[in-house]
Order: structure tokens, then C-alpha cells, then sequence
């Protein structure tokens, strides 16, 4: 949601951080335990759900079709679903604050069922493109009516029966996988999606834990395909959901960066296609070490202890990008006070999230004292072997969370101040951020 007050904060280098900490809730996972619990028959439990504003959007556009959806005073939330095809008419449009997410996922579910919904969002979410999703789901059957560029706000009337499609990814990309899976849950039929890249897979472990048909073939080439048989009737579930890595990025790069540190983050989630940021970040020499190895709700989980650690700038391989895409901001920071160059390419897809990731990481990162080159799909860093980075300015976040929290670990390595111009984005996906950050050691002013 738009934020009409900026909330400015300034972060300063500190001494060694140190504490065990949780992130919140895994976001991804959050917002699917809401949407499939929804279409479910009967009562499903979700403990550790992400409460921030992405989320509680997801809630509020499922209650606002149907679903009765409570949360108690142990943050246990119950959901009691309409089923599959049982969505209602909304008597009002759906606001999605910033949620891409949300947003497109959220069109997946409504393109396949009898009704007409109307998304709005704030206005960074206005500027991102939707076509990668109508498209496939215009195949399907569905209308949509869209602002200029196929922007919100927009319209979307379902179409039950839906048209079942055998649909590749044009890019890379787990929501519009996602949007074209749930679709296919009210479709008769077998609705198909294939993927040459792997993305990010808690949509196909969710949808086969809820009883849906679904299944995946993989070729020799990596090629996915994903097939998933409607109409479909999913069972209640009782979900845990583990810390979101994507969070969890943030307090482990500050524990690598900032010297004499040591810090526990406990309960991340590890998810094979979700973890590529800890693969660059060991290879670039990071301590980070696994404790507790464990599944949670089929998804695996550790405690991540992570020590201070004099990174190696390295050429970041393309093919790791979709496992990591939402963590490049924070890298690009790590490698900003790496030895020697990171190469970072492939990256396009950073243009058109919440902010021109690219754009506005470079800029920010010069204000500070980085040395960096922009390319069109990425950045080249030259870090400084572990140096502090001159800091002494207030940088645009540009209404996107990660920026604001990248450049907040950022400040704890800088040897001026660092200020943020609005941390209030940070709510959408980690509320209690800088409380969190300050609780391990570092100085925040807000």
C-alpha cells in the first residue's frame, strides 16, 4: 500500500554483531498456504505466517471472495475455504498494496472461475507489467480489461469452464508458472507448464500436499514440465511455514560484512531453488554453516551461524539468477566490500521488480563510495577487500523494500552514516526490521 508519510532512518557502523534471531515467515510460502488453504474443503491451520502488507493483502482479496480467514492471539491463523470453484463475486476491487505477487497469482485463481474482479495497487505496483501473466491466461479463456502498457489497474472476468493450455515460459519466472497452475485447478482438463529454467517450486510442493493431481517431468536438457489435472479438490492442511531465506539474506550479509561478527539465524528455509544467494555467498568465501538440518511441511530447514568472513569477488554464474533474483540488492552490497571484482549478468529481470533494481542499487552504491559499472542486464563491482565504504548520504528507496534493507546493512559498513529516505516499505515483507537489526547490535536512528 502507498505510504503518504516517508519514515527516514539512519544506520551507522557498529562493533560485531551478535545474537540468534528468527526472520519472519517464509513470503512465498505465506502467500499459498492462504490461497490453496482458501480453495480447500474444510479447515486448514497456518502457524508462522509472514504478517506483513504483501500478505495480509492476499488475505483480505480471499475473505473478500469467500474464504473465512481468522488469526488468533498465538498467531495461528484458520482458514476455512469455499473449495475449488467456489470463489464469490468481490463487491469491490482487490487492493494489492505492492504485491506482485499477490497480484499475479491472485489472476491465476479468478481467470478460471465465473466472476469479474478489478486489482488495484499502490504505485510502484502500477508500473509493473502483467502481460507475462493475461497473456497465458487470455489462452485460457479469460478477459482483461488493463491500464495502458498492461498495467493496473485492471479487470479480469473469469471464464468457468477455462480452456486448458500446454504453456513454456517465455522468461524464467515461479508467479507466472504459479498464475497458469492455479488456473488449471478449476480447468477441466490437463493444463501443462513448461519451464527450460528451474524457478522456484513451493507452488508444485503445495499443490500436491493439498491432494491436487500434479506431476513433473523433467528431461535430460533440465526442462520441466509441470502438468496439473483439474477440477481439482484439495484437503484441508495443518502448515508451518519456515523463515523466508529471502529475509534471512539480509542479518547474514550484515553478520559476514560487519568484523567480529557472530549470529544465528534460525528456522530459514532452504529450499533447493530459493538458496542460491548462500551458494554465491560460500563461494565467495562466507562462513555460513547449516545447523539443525531438518523438513518442515516438506520443506527443508536449518539454523544458519554465520561469522564475519573476508569475501572474494567472483563472476557470478547467469544460470544461478532464478534461484536468488529477489537477493541480487543485498549481494550487490556484499560485493561492494569484496577483494577484487564481482561480475554479476543476466539480471534483466531486476528492471521490473518493485523498483529498477539495477538503476537504483548503482546509484544508491556510488553515493556511498562503491565502485561500480551498470550494464543492461546487471552490475560489475569493485569491492574494496573489506574496507569500510565512505557512506555519508541519504539514499532513494524508491518504495522497494529490499533496496531500503540492502542499503541499511550497507550503513553498518560505511564509515559515515547511511540514511535511508523511507524505511516504511520494509513492512511489506519484514516488519520489525530495524528493531531486529538493533537487537543484534546495530545503530539505528530513526
Amino acid at each position: 500500500m502507498a505510504h503518504a508519510t516517508p519514515s527516514p532512518a539512519a544506520f551507522r557502523a557498529t562493533a560485531g554483531l551478535s545474537g540468534r534471531i528468527t526472520v519472519p515467515g517464509d513470503k512465498s510460502i505465506s502467500h499459498r498456504s492462504l490461497m490453496l488453504s482458501a480453495l480447500a474443503v474444510g479447515t486448514s491451520r497456518v502457524e508462522g505466517l509472514l504478517e506483513g502488507e504483501d500478505v495480509l493483502a492476499t488475505a483480505a482479496a480471499m475473505r473478500a471472495m469467500g474464504a473465512t480467514i481468522t488469526r488468533d492471539d498465538d498467531a495461528v491463523w484458520t482458514i476455512d475455504g469455499v473449495g475449488v470453484g467456489g470463489l464469490r463475486q468481490p463487491a469491490t476491487a482487490l487492493e494489492m498494496g505492492n504485491s506482485g505477487t499477490s497480484t499475479r497469482l491472485l489472476l491465476g485463481l479468478v481467470a478460471s472461475h465465473a466472476i469479474t474482479a478489478t486489482f488495484t495497487g499502490d504505485a510502484s505496483l502500477s508500473k509493473r507489467p502483467m502481460a507475462r501473466v493475461t497473456d497465458p491466461l487470455s489462452l485460457m479463456g479469460a478477459e482483461f480489461t488493463t491500464s495502458p502498457g498492461g498495467r493496473l489497474p485492471l479487470m479480469v472476468r473469469g471464464l468457468c469452464p477455462a480452456i486448458p493450455i500446454d504453456y513454456r515460459l517465455p522468461v524464467a519466472s515461479a508467479q507466472v508458472k504459479s498464475a497458469i497452475l492455479l488456473a488449471g485447478l478449476n480447468t477441466p482438463g490437463i493444463t501443462r507448464v513448461i519451464e527450460a529454467v528451474p524457478t522456484r517450486d513451493h507452488s508444485e510442493r503445495m499443490l500436491t500436499g493439498f491432494g491436487a493431481a500434479l506431476t513433473v517431468e523433467e528431461d535430460i536438457d533440465g526442462t520441466r514440465t509441470i502438468a496439473i489435472t483439474g477440477e481439482a479438490e484439495l484437503r484441508p492442511q495443518q502448515i508451518v511455514v519456515p523463515g523466508d531465506p529471502s529475509s534471512a539474506a539480509f542479518p547474514v550479509v550484515a553478520g559476514l560484512l560487519v568484523p567480529g561478527s557472530e549470529i544465528v539465524v534460525a528456522n530459514v528455509g532452504l529450499n533447493p531453488t530459493r538458496a542460491g544467494l548462500y551458494t554465491v555467498l560460500r563461494a565467495m568465501g562466507a562462513s555460513i554453516v547449516p545447523e539443525d538440518e531438518r523438513e518442515v511441511g516438506g520443506e527443508p530447514v536449518a539454523d544458519l551461524r554465520v561469522s564475519h568472513s573476508v569475501l572474494r569477488g567472483i563472476d557470478v554464474p547467469p544460470e544461478i539468477v532464478p534461484s536468488m533474483v529477489d537477493e541480487f540488492p543485498i549481494l550487490f552490497v556484499a560485493a561492494a566490500l569484496a577483494e577484487g571484482r564481482t561480475v554479476m549478468r543476466g539480471l534483466e529481470e531486476l528492471r521490473v521488480k518493485e523498483s529498477d533494481r539495477i538503476a537504483v542499487m548503482a546509484e544508491g552504491l556510488r553515493a556511498i563510495g562503491a565502485r561500480v559499472e551498470e550494464l543492461p542486464d546487471g552490475l560489475i563491482i569493485d569491492g574494496t577487500g573489506g574496507e569500510p565504504l565512505a557512506g555519508g548520504a541519504t539514499v532513494a528507496a524508491h518504495l522497494d523494500h529490499r533496496i531500503a534493507m540492502s542499503f541499511a546493512v550497507a550503513g553498518l559498513v560505511s564509515s559515515g552514516t547511511v540514511t535511508i529516505d523511507d524505511m516504511a516499505p520494509v513492512a511489506t515483507s519484514f516488519p520489525g526490521f530495524a528493531t531486529m537489526m538493533a537487537d543484534l547490535g546495530a545503530e539505528v536512528v530513526a
